[in-house]
């Protein structure tokens, strides 16, 4: 997958996407809100089980105990943690849509450095177009065909 100026580039198709507010960066900071440059791995697939069907055999269900700490001082900064938990995090299983279906890249993980930025996802979109904190945004169903054609390991790559 390549990130261009039109879109997300992936097995001969374009799929319209968006990326963080802070744009395209070389240096990522935790709350920056700009998408890392680089070649990611995509390591993870998580669902919402209680919303769809399961998209590919690797993928792993979300409930409402599941979180992902974004706080620098947090032990487990930039992991997969459990509720309750003291540190900042955010709630995967959100009211919302939005993180229905979730493709985790590599961007520091699993020895995150803190303050390099934690998590960049491949996930819906707010409304088309409509910028990320950082992670990579599109249709449900671009993402859905995506996460059907997509192999563990495969490539985000964005240019910078």
């Amino acid at each position: 997958m390549v990130v261009t100026p039109m879109g997300l580039r992936f097995l001969g198709r374009r799929v319209p996407c968006s990326v963080g507010r802070g744009g395209i960066a070389t240096r990522k900071r935790e709350g920056d809100g700009a998408t890392p440059a680089g070649v990611h791995r995509i390591v993870g697939m998580l669902y919402r089980p209680d919303r769809m069907a399961r998209p590919a055999d690797w993928a792993l269900p979300i409930g409402p105990s599941d979180l992902w700490s974004d706080d620098v001082r947090d032990p487990d900064y930039n992991l997969m943690v459990r509720a309750p938990h003291r540190f900042s995090h955010e709630r995967l299983s959100r009211a919302d849509p939005m993180y229905d279906l979730i493709l985790i890249t590599d961007w520091n993980w699993p020895s995150a450095v803190p303050g390099r930025g934690s998590a960049i996802f491949l996930h819906r979109w707010r409304r088309p177009g409509a910028p990320t904190a950082g992670c990579v945004a599109m249709a449900a169903h671009d993402l859905l065909w995506i996460a059907r054609h997509l192999q563990p390991r495969s490539r985000l790559i964005v240019p910078g």
